[in-house]
């Protein structure tokens, strides 16, 4: 079979190791809509898998050769995957087709006419929500593939039935040159996925290649506040719209910000110089205005109202682990964060000083060894801007312990700010030191991209 296009007419029964992965569950969702049986394979059960196999997926929670049975036309795998993986190595073995996540979701992206890609370096997952939202509050009826569990689609995936596809486009290992977008966003480009990239010019040298991606016939909506915009769109064919600050030469732009007394945000939309209406965001953060600004900007070109974009931001509440609100614990107020990078932190603590609180506690779990090496110093700044800051163990990830960082390295960093700093290595002991030293009024936030999250949920037991 040729995996440079697929027949999904042809198709019988897609297997996905790693299926339990949040992109990797939306696509074997989507795939068991077209009629296609689905099996895959995962180290350990999930809500996630639950709802598969209530959904009529056969998952099996080993990864092994014996996985691949007769009768599958394809083997889609994640960039996680190691090339010794028992599983893959037997279906090469066997002959059948194997592609890797990002091919295969290319390739799935060609059967709609209006592919939307949202990229960027932060705010892929609440951009591509907000606009969600819009497009379905301007009756546009778009199928949707999220990194996170939006509550309003009922998961990472919405399943639409028209011409107009949206999705994130995550730029580690290149996974967004693998894809075929109409419309291609870019939020923003910095230093991050450094045990790929070499460094920052790197970087941007991969997010102008996936803006190289868009026919002439398509749009590129760019943050003009990025370095050197111009080396992103210098040579491009297709229609540029650019968003960023009020007073500067950006297409779309916003105008008196304001922030309520729970740091959400409203502002005037200047299109080309005009004020055309004022939008209110319910999510928290200045951050998530330029988010929106993009997101208007793509719905704008699908036909969407500037009304019906206001009325689908208002609607959007946030997305699991986005300073999302979990409840409280003697008076002390739990917000979860997904923020794993220096300045997704910093826009988180922004956040939280235009949040009520007393005190504002920060549990961190570092995301990988070379993120944490790559950024030790930078971890230490924008943690100090918290008032006290506890450290948990690295979250290893797809990473091996090889590179002598941990986060008492880190605590050393946050220590050199003057800021109240504490290196605790269990989850358990953790959750006892914040139940004997936080107070009322104190705002406590869990931060990372891994299991972090846990702390705040014990708490609130």
């Amino acid at each position: 079979m040729n995996t440079k296009h697929i027949d999904f007419a042809k198709m019988n029964k897609i297997h996905f190791i790693g299926i339990g992965g949040i992109s990797m569950s939306a696509l074997a969702r989507l795939v068991m809509a077209k009629g296609i049986s689905v099996s895959g394979s995962d180290r350990q059960a999930s809500d996630i898998t639950r709802q598969l196999e209530e959904a009529g997926a056969c998952i099996i929670y080993e990864q092994t050769g014996k996985n691949i049975t007769e009768g599958i036309d394809l083997v889609v795998y994640t960039a996680a995957i190691s090339k010794d993986n028992d599983e893959l190595k037997t279906a090469l073995e066997k002959n059948i087709p194997v592609m890797v996540r990002a091919d295969f979701l290319g390739l799935m992206m060609k059967e709609y006419k209006t592919a939307v890609c949202v990229a960027g370096t932060h705010g892929k997952t609440t951009t591509t929500s907000m606009l969600a939202h819009i497009l379905m509050e301007g009756e546009k009826d778009p199928t949707v593939l999220v990194g996170g569990i939006l509550d309003s689609i009922g998961g990472n995936l919405r399943i639409g039935h028209s011409e107009n596809f949206v999705t994130e486009a995550c730029e580690y290992t290149n996974s967004f040159l693998s894809f075929f977008p109409t419309i291609a966003v870019v939020l923003n480009v910095s230093e991050d996925h450094l045990d790929f990239f070499k460094d920052i010019n790197d970087i941007r040298h991969s997010f102008r290649e996936f803006l190289n991606l868009v026919p002439d016939h398509g749009l590129v909506i760019l943050n003009e506040d990025i370095p050197e915009p111009e080396y992103f769109t210098e040579g491009l064919d297709c229609k540029v719209i650019t968003i960023g600050k009020a007073g500067g030469k950006s297409n779309i732009s916003a105008g008196n910000i304001t922030t309520d007394d729970k740091a959400r945000c409203s502002y005037d939309l200047i299109i080309n110089g005009e004020k055309k209406g004022h939008i209110s965001l319910r999510v928290t953060g200045e951050h998530n205005v330029y988010n929106s600004l993009a997101a208007i900007g793509a719905a704008l070109e699908l036909g969407v109202s500037v009304e019906a974009a206001a009325a689908g931001l208002k609607s959007y509440g946030g997305t699991e682990r986005r300073f999302e609100y979990k409840g409280e614990f003697n008076g002390v107020t739990v917000i979860d964060d997904y923020a794993h990078h220096p300045d997704e932190i910093k826009a988180t603590l922004d956040t939280a000083a235009n949040y009520p609180h007393r005190d504002i506690w920060v549990v961190f779990q570092p995301h990988t060894y070379s993120r944490t090496k790559a950024f030790l110093k930078e971890f230490g700044e924008s943690l100090s801007k918290a008032d006290h800051v506890i450290l948990a163990e690295i979250y290893a990830a797809r990473e091996k312990d090889t590179l002598g960082i941990s986060s008492r390295d880190v605590a050393e960093c946050v220590a050199r700010y003057g800021t109240d700093v504490h290196y605790i290595s269990t989850f358990g002991e953790i959750e006892n030191f914040l139940k004997n030293n936080c107070t009322q009024g104190d705002l406590l936030i869990t931060m990372g991209a891994g299991d972090i999250v846990n702390i705040g949920n014990d708490l609130l037991k």
